[in-house]
Order: C-alpha cells, then sequence, then structure tokens
C-alpha cells in the first residue's frame, strides 16, 4: 500500500524573463529526464506535463515523507545545472542571456518562486488537466493542431493510455 502525505499540486516553472529557451527539443529532454529520474527514485507521482517554450506546466504528487520544496529545489537547480553545461560548451552566446549579479550564483534559468498550488479536489484537478493539456493548441503559441499531437505532453497518454516518457501515472490510479 502506498501512503501519500502531500496533496497532488500543479506546479508552474518559468524561464528567466519568459525566454523560449525550451524551444530547444535538448532542453526539453533535460525535463523530461529529470522527471522521469524523480519517478524512478520514488519521490513523486506526475499525473501530467506540458513543456513549452518558455515554461513548464506539471500536476505531480510526493511520495511519502518526501517534501514539495526540496523536490522543486532539486528538480530546478538540476535542470538549470544541464542546461548551464550544454550552453557553455555549445552556445556560449546565448548564456549571456541568463547572467545575473547574484552572491550564490552566476547564471539563472529559472523565475524565482514557480507557481506551486494544492489541488484539493477532483474537479480542480480535471480543470489544470484540461489547461495543461490545451495550452500548446492556444492561437497564441500554436505548437498543434490538437492536444495528443503535441510531443512534449501527457495529452496522448490520457487519449491512449500508453506511457511513451515512461513515467506518467493516470490520475485514476
Amino acid at each position: 500500500m502506498i501512503i501519500l502525505t502531500e496533496h497532488v499540486q500543479f506546479f508552474t516553472a518559468t524561464v528567466l524573463k519568459w525566454q523560449k529557451l525550451l524551444e530547444h527539443d535538448k532542453y526539453k529532454q533535460i525535463i523530461i529526464d529529470s522527471l522521469k529520474f524523480l519517478v524512478e527514485t520514488n519521490r513523486v507521482f506526475i499525473y501530467a506535463y506540458v513543456i513549452m517554450p518558455n515554461h513548464i506546466h506539471l500536476i505531480w504528487q510526493m511520495r511519502e515523507n518526501i517534501k514539495p520544496a526540496d523536490v522543486q529545489r532539486d528538480f530546478l537547480k538540476y535542470t538549470a545545472q544541464k542546461i548551464k553545461f550544454d550552453l557553455q560548451e555549445n552556445c556560449p552566446s546565448l548564456l549571456s542571456h541568463f547572467k545575473v549579479e547574484l552572491k550564490d550564483r552566476q547564471y539563472q534559468f529559472w523565475k524565482n518562486r514557480p507557481l506551486s498550488i494544492p489541488l484539493w479536489n477532483k474537479n480542480v484537478f480535471l480543470q489544470k488537466l484540461n489547461y495543461i493539456h490545451n495550452n500548446p493548441i492556444q492561437e497564441k503559441w500554436n505548437l498543434a493542431k490538437m492536444p495528443e499531437l503535441y510531443v512534449y505532453s501527457s495529452a496522448k497518454f490520457y487519449l491512449s493510455n500508453r506511457d511513451n516518457q515512461g513515467f506518467l501515472r493516470h490520475y485514476d490510479e
């Protein structure tokens, strides 16, 4: 039996200055690999996600005795480090867009204070799930014609019940 000590959370992280850093598939893959690692190490359940050009949305739930703040910190720090290392090696000119003057770092990729909201009931959960899945088809983004056609989203999982990423959990489980 799995005991959960935290509510399901709607989580949004935004790239600093809304820059479209996540347009590059290799950075989307860093996000996916990190989410998969969090699931494989029994830290979270991931019910939904979408990776947009300048932000991500997740619906996730921490496992027993796992603190949301710790997972969020580790996830954002790890993904930022991986992106920084890639930019240093492959595109140093782009790295300068993320230079900051802070005591604890030279570069920053994620805006401070990501949004994290507990989802207290199924209706709110489903509203956020639909919001996540419809994000790529909004006129502003126009990344796909239908939600399930956008590769960097869990929409297809909920239509086909096949998890191509290897880390999703259906909300009815």
